[in-house]
């Protein structure tokens, strides 16, 4: 007898071995199914808040989760009713399944599962069922597989994304998001408890539908709870008190254009990280919903809102609102082509500023005019003979600012436009005089960046929306100059000192408004020290708005929206060196009074021509000072470098300046008639 217990024993270890073999071949052989969950794609804020998802292609709500994103409350909760030996099983919890063999025998049906987390994910995972023996042997296979392919906090992070907790909701984050109005990550214990209940019976528990069923089931939970010591008696009363969520809150909708247009941008990407600031988008979204409430039903309304310093898009509201109807809510305003009337006027005369042409004091005729046809006439059909130029671009006179733009000429003007980043398009092919007055096709985006530019000094602003890499490459390199600094500060200055709109405060804000040709676009764009704001108000078909007027309509819009940038508005900057701040009794002569305009046949002079130095040459002035040398226009002329006069009345066609000192120069010169012609360079 002693001799065959051993051989006994032998034969027992090898039939377990042969056992075992056999299930870990059996394992082995498992195919899995696809591990690459389909999840929403999620676009999100500067801080990481949703600001909108899209459903997965069966029309479910489903977002990515891990633990980490997740109170740890919850967590605990779940792994104390569900699998308390998650983290020591393999996949089969067996005490758990001979305790629930145990009860079924003793009670004649089903007490308790046996199902671990592994286990429920195998079955989320193929949509299998949870009664039959056959799925739930298959639910042991694919569980085992998975404990081999894959760590805990993977097979987890499977559960909070897949789990169901009602309709086409699944994961913990859709849950939270549609059944409390917040992320996962700060829960109670009467929201986590509510959670651990649903994916058991997801649709018989729904709170909408079945609240009483949801509260039993809740409190259930949270009995457990105390039993397994998660939760103190104390907080399990306070929990149970609380009320079960009966209504479905919407997913987050905000930026739904930008959130769309990042989508299209990159259609494979999960999660596109924007620039925008979900508080600042919701409140812009309500102000533009409370601007159309109640008018024309045709009547549209766009915003954008931009950090000038960083380049950065704040917010960018497309319509009214993202819906169907008489509005064309779906039509994204911010990027729509449309004439931009009076707002490229700061513009023109920046590059006349900037050009020697004229100054903020310099005199200008207001007075009718025939350039070989063309006969522009101010809005209000009058004459104010001769203004100030700041005058003339506060009130958006129209025949002073065509009178610069035939000085500084259209094509530069296009030219600047580009430089800036507007990407103008025309309808003819050829820039006129009507350019300056809206006769050219432009966006909102690009009118913002206009202004970013104005108020950065003169230098473009590449506005970018995406976080990250796209917008580390819009930053790269020297942004082009639009206008010199003077130049810049000068019309910020000027459009500082318009009045704020009726029952507007007054915010330190430099801002021009526009209408465009038969009442198609009312425009209001501004900025103070770290934000410029664009608003456009009209109809998306580009139909008339009948007595809309930029300063009526959307001036008042614009004020609002600085209110709702959510901190005090930054001050105008100083004003930067060589800035001429003199009245026009005190200007070099040719500044004076304004004549390069022309009249309705007046012929003259070519206009002066720099012949040295060039245009983006770097030069060591001499001893003497600096060699320069112009050609063509009328003596005596004046020369500025970096907008300050350093010589006047100067009769000879070549000069020598004084030494201007290291660094980027700006040179014009300014002949008898007010012309002006200039050249950057640099000097070692």
């Amino acid at each position: 007898m002693m001799r065959v217990l051993p051989l006994l024993l032998v034969v027992a270890l090898f039939a377990v071995a042969l056992a075992r073999d056999a299930v870990d071949g059996w394992v082995a052989r498992t195919e899995l199914p696809l591990l690459a969950v389909e999840t929403s794609v999620e676009v999100v804020d500067r801080d990481g808040r949703l600001l909108r998802a899209y459903t997965v292609a069966d029309g479910r709500w489903r977002l990515g989760a891990r633990a980490d994103q997740v109170d740890p409350l919850y967590l605990a909760m779940l792994l104390a009713y569900e699998d308390k030996r998650f983290y020591r099983h393999g996949g089969v919890d067996a005490r758990a399944m001979i305790r629930a063999a145990g009860q079924a025998l003793a009670n004649g049906r089903i007490v308790s599962g046996a199902s671990t987390l592994s286990m429920q994910v195998a079955r989320l995972l193929e949509r299998g069922s949870t009664g039959r023996w056959a799925g739930k042997l298959r639910q042991i296979r694919v569980a085992l597989a998975l404990e081999r392919q894959l760590d805990k906090d993977a097979i987890l992070g499977l559960y909070l994304t897949l789990a169901p907790f009602g309709g086409n909701i699944e994961g913990v984050r859709a849950a939270t998001l549609a059944w409390f109005g917040k992320e996962p990550a700060r829960l109670s214990p009467a929201q986590a408890a509510l959670l651990v209940a649903l994916p058991q019976s997801p649709e018989a528990r729904r709170p909408d539908l079945n609240p009483e069923a949801a509260r039993a089931a809740r409190d259930r939970v949270l009995a457990r709870m105390v039993q397994a010591g998660v939760l103190s008696v104390e907080a399990r009363a306070v929990a149970t008190r609380a009320p079960v969520p009966t209504v479905r809150r919407p997913f987050p909708a905000l930026a739904p254009h930008m959130a769309d247009r990042a989508r299209a941008d990159d259609p494979v990407a999960l999660r596109h990280e924007l620039t925008l600031d979900a508080p600042l988008q919701r409140r812009l979204e309500r102000l533009t919903h409370q601007t159309v409430e109640g008018r024309a039903r045709r009547l549209s309304i766009a915003i954008m809102v931009a950090d000038h310093r960083s380049g950065a898009i704040l917010a960018a509201v497309g319509s009214g609102g993202y819906r169907a109807g008489a509005r064309a809510g779906f039509v994204d305003m911010t990027r729509a082509l449309r004439s931009p009337g009076s707002t490229l006027k700061p513009l023109v005369y920046a590059l006349a500023f900037d050009q020697g042409m004229a100054h903020p004091e310099t005199l200008i005729d207001d007075t009718p005019v025939d350039f070989d046809g063309y006969a522009p006439q101010n809005f209000d059909g009058r004459f104010r003979g001769r203004v100030r130029a700041a005058e003339a671009l506060r009130l958006s006179l129209n025949i002073p600012v065509v009178r610069l733009t035939r000085a500084v000429g259209p094509a530069r003007l296009m030219a600047a436009l580009r430089r800036a980043g507007v990407r103008p398009e025309l309808p003819g092919g050829r820039a006129g005089l009507a350019v300056a007055l809206g006769g050219v096709g432009v966006r909102l985006e690009g009118l913002v960046r206009l202004y970013a530019g104005l108020a950065n000094g003169g230098h473009a602003v590449p506005l970018h929306w995406r976080r990250g890499t796209a917008g580390d490459r819009a930053r790269q390199g020297t942004p082009e100059q639009i206008v010199g600094p003077v130049a810049a500060w000068q019309v910020g200055r000027v459009l500082s000192r318009l009045a704020p709109p009726d029952g507007a405060p007054a915010l330190p804000l430099a801002y021009k408004t526009g209408t465009s040709y038969g009442h198609r676009d009312a425009w209001a764009l501004g900025f103070d020290g770290a934000h410029v704001v664009g608003v456009w108000i009209g109809r998306p078909d580009g139909t008339p708005v009948p007595g809309a007027f930029g300063g009526d309509l959307a001036a008042p819009v614009l004020f609002s929206a600085f209110e709702r940038l959510g901190a005090a508005s930054t001050p105008l900057p100083p004003p930067p060196a060589g800035a001429l701040l003199v009245g026009n009794a005190d200007l070099p002569a040719p500044l004076r009074v304004f004549g390069g305009g022309g009249d309705a046949n007046g012929g003259r002079a070519s206009a002066p021509l720099l012949a040295f130095p060039p245009e983006g040459v770097r030069l060591i002035p001499g001893e003497a000072g600096l060699v320069a040398k112009v050609r063509a226009g009328v003596p005596p002329f004046s020369w500025l470098a970096n907008g300050r006069p350093v010589l006047s009345g100067a009769r000879r066609r070549e000069v020598t300046l004084p030494d201007p000192g290291r660094g980027f120069l700006t040179l014009t010169v300014i002949d008898a008639e007010g012309r002006a012609d200039r050249t950057r360079l640099r000097i070692d």
